[in-house]
C-alpha cells in the first residue's frame, strides 16, 4: 500500500494540529498503523500505533494526554493523528506507517511496514 501524511504546519506552543495518513492501493484494515516523528539531529521515534481491528492505541508517554490516534469510523484508508497543547519540543518531520509488529516494532522507533512522505510540525514558543 501507499501512504501519505498531511496536515502539518507551524503553530504557536498551546496549539493544535491534526495530521491524516491516507493510504491507496489497500486497506488499513487488518494492519496496525502508527505515526513516527524525527527532529533534526535526534533519533526516529513512535510516537503513537492504533491496530486497526482491534481500535487497540499505544502513545509514547510524552505524548500520552496530548495526541490521540484514531481511525476513520466510514473506512479503514485513513489515520489520524490529533495534536492539542503542541511544545516546541514536538517540532519535528512527522512519518505514517504500516506497522506488521501491531505496535511492537513502533515502540522502538522501527518499523517494517509501507512508509508514507513525512509532514513537517514546527511549534514556535
Amino acid at each position: 500500500v501507499q501512504l501519505q501524511a498531511s496536515g502539518g504546519g507551524q503553530v504557536h506552543s498551546g496549539g493544535s494540529l491534526r495530521l491524516s495518513c491516507v493510504v491507496s492501493g489497500g486497506s488499513l484494515r487488518y494492519v496496525a498503523v502508527a505515526w513516527f516523528r524525527q527532529a533534526p539531529g535526534k533519533r526516529r521515534e513512535g510516537v503513537s500505533c492504533i491496530i486497526m481491528l482491534a481500535k487497540t492505541t499505544w502513545y509514547a508517554e510524552h505524548v500520552k494526554g496530548r495526541f490521540t490516534i484514531s481511525r476513520d469510523k466510514a473506512n479503514d484508508t485513513t489515520v489520524y493523528l490529533q495534536m492539542d497543547d503542541l511544545k516546541p519540543e514536538d517540532t519535528a518531520v512527522y512519518y505514517c506507517a504500516t506497522d506488521p509488529s501491531l505496535c511492537a516494532a513502533t515502540m522502538t522507533g522501527e518499523s517494517r511496514g509501507d512508509w508514507g512522505q513525512g509532514t513537517q510540525v514546527t511549534v514556535s514558543s
